[in-house]
C-alpha cells in the first residue's frame, strides 16, 4: 500500500505542478460543455410506436394500420394498461403511447367526435416535437377518411368528424433540446478527458525512460498500475460532478433519479476508460501514437453511441457495433437517472454490461504490459 500511495502522491504533484494542464483538464472541457450543448437538431425515424386499444373495433384497428403504413413508425407492441405501456417507457423501449378510449367508434359515429390520448417521450425535445407533427398528419388523415365513409352513410348529417388528440411530453415537457444534450455532452468530456490523460501518462514514461527504470525495481504490475490510474479516476470523478453543478445552474437540466447510483455507475464506466487507455498505451511508443489511436476510437464511439444521431436510424450491422460501445450505455444511464428518474434496477442492464467490459478491458490491459527491463 506504501507503494502505491508514494505513486499515486507522485502523480498528483505532476499533474498540479504542471500549471499548462489544468486549465486543459478543467477549464477547456467544461467551455465545451456550454459551447457543444446546443449541438444542431436531426430529422427523426423508426419512432418505437405503441398502443392500448380500449375499443377493439374495426375503427381503432384502421387507426393502427394508419401507424403502421407510416415510414416513421415502427408499431412495437400493444399493451392491456396504460402501467405496462409507462413502465416500458421508462426503460426507454417505446417512444409514444397511443390511448384508444372504450367508446372510440360509438362516439366517433354517433356525436362525430372523439378524443384520443397521447403520450411521448420527449427527453429530447426536438424529436418529441416532430414526432408530434407526424402524428398530426396521420390523424388528419385518418379524419378524412371517415369523414367521407360517414357521409356516404349518412346524407343528414354532414357535420364534420373531428378526433382531437391532447399530448401529454414527459421527462422533458418545455421540448427543451439542451435539456436532453446536457448529459450526452458531458459524457463525453469525462470520457475524452480520462481516456486521453491514462493513454499518454505511461507513454510519457517511456518516452523520457523513467518505464525501464520502473521496470527493474520490486515494483508489482498491478502496484504501478493502480498508482498511475488512480489519480485519473479521482479526475473523472471531478470533472462530473463540477459538469452537473453547470448542467444544473446554468441549462436548469432535471436530476430526478439517485445521484449515489450515478456516481456509482460512472466510477465502475471510468475503470473501463482507464482499462482502454492503458491498453492503447501499451502498444505505442510516443504520446503522438497514442493520442491518434485514441482519437480514432474516440470518434467512432460518439458518432456510434446515439448522442447525435439516433441509433435507430443506423443500419443494422451499425446497431449491432453499438452494444461494444461503452459510451452507448454511459448516455442512456446519464439521461435515465437525470431525465426519467430510473432505479437501479431499471439500469441494471447497462450496468451489468459495463461492469463486465470494465472488467475485461482492465483484465486485457493488464496482460498486455509487460514489466520488463
Amino acid at each position: 500500500m506504501k507503494i502505491i500511495r508514494y505513486i499515486i502522491q507522485k502523480e498528483f504533484r505532476q499533474i498540479f505542478r504542471n500549471k499548462g494542464m489544468l486549465p486543459i483538464i478543467f477549464v477547456l472541457p467544461l467551455l465545451q460543455l456550454i459551447i457543444l450543448s446546443n449541438a444542431a437538431t436531426y430529422e427523426v425515424k423508426n419512432i418505437q410506436f405503441s398502443y392500448i386499444d380500449h375499443n377493439q373495433s374495426s375503427s381503432s384497428r384502421a387507426l393502427i394500420e394508419k401507424f403502421e403504413a407510416s415510414t416513421y413508425f415502427q408499431v412495437t407492441e400493444q399493451f392491456s394498461s396504460m402501467k405496462a405501456a409507462t413502465t416500458a417507457m421508462l426503460k426507454g423501449d417505446v417512444d409514444v403511447i397511443l390511448e384508444i378510449p372504450q367508446h372510440f367508434e360509438r362516439e366517433l359515429h354517433r356525436d362525430q367526435k372523439t378524443d384520443l390520448g397521447i403520450t411521448i417521450d420527449a427527453i429530447d425535445g426536438a424529436a418529441a416535437g416532430v414526432t408530434s407533427v407526424y402524428i398530426k398528419r396521420i390523424l388528419f388523415s385518418y379524419n378524412k377518411n371517415i369523414r367521407s365513409k360517414l357521409l356516404q352513410n349518412n346524407t343528414d348529417r354532414p357535420q364534420l368528424v373531428s378526433i382531437s388528440s391532447i399530448p401529454s411530453f414527459w421527462y422533458n415537457e418545455t421540448l427543451n433540446y439542451k435539456t436532453f444534450m446536457v448529459p450526452g455532452i458531458l459524457v463525453l468530456l469525462v470520457t475524452m478527458i480520462t481516456l486521453f490523460l491514462a493513454a499518454m501518462n505511461i507513454v510519457r514514461e517511456k518516452e523520457i525512460g523513467t518505464l525501464e527504470q520502473i521496470n527493474v525495481t520490486p515494483i508489482k504490475k498491478y502496484q504501478f498500475i493502480i498508482g498511475k490510474l488512480f489519480p485519473f479516476w479521482v479526475i473523472g470523478m471531478g470533472l462530473l460532478t463540477i459538469g452537473l453543478i453547470i448542467a444544473k445552474i446554468i441549462f436548469n437540466v432535471p436530476m430526478l433519479g439517485s445521484l449515489p447510483l450515478m456516481y456509482a455507475y460512472t466510477s465502475i464506466y471510468i475503470l473501463v476508460i482507464l482499462g482502454m487507455g492503458l491498453f492503447i498505451s501499451n502498444f505505442t511508443d510516443t504520446q503522438q501514437q497514442a493520442m491518434f489511436i485514441a482519437w480514432f476510437f474516440m470518434v467512432i464511439f460518439i458518432l456510434m453511441s446515439g448522442l447525435f444521431t439516433p441509433i435507430e436510424s443506423m443500419p443494422g450491422w451499425a446497431q449491432l457495433l453499438t452494444e461494444f460501445n461503452p459510451i452507448k450505455y454511459f448516455v442512456e444511464v446519464m439521461r435515465m437517472l437525470m431525465l426519467k428518474g430510473a432505479s437501479f434496477y431499471d439500469i441494471l442492464p447497462q450496468f451489468t454490461k459495463t461492469l463486465v467490459y470494465a472488467l475485461i478491458m482492465n483484465g486485457l490491459a493488464v496482460w498486455s504490459y509487460k514489466k520488463t527491463s
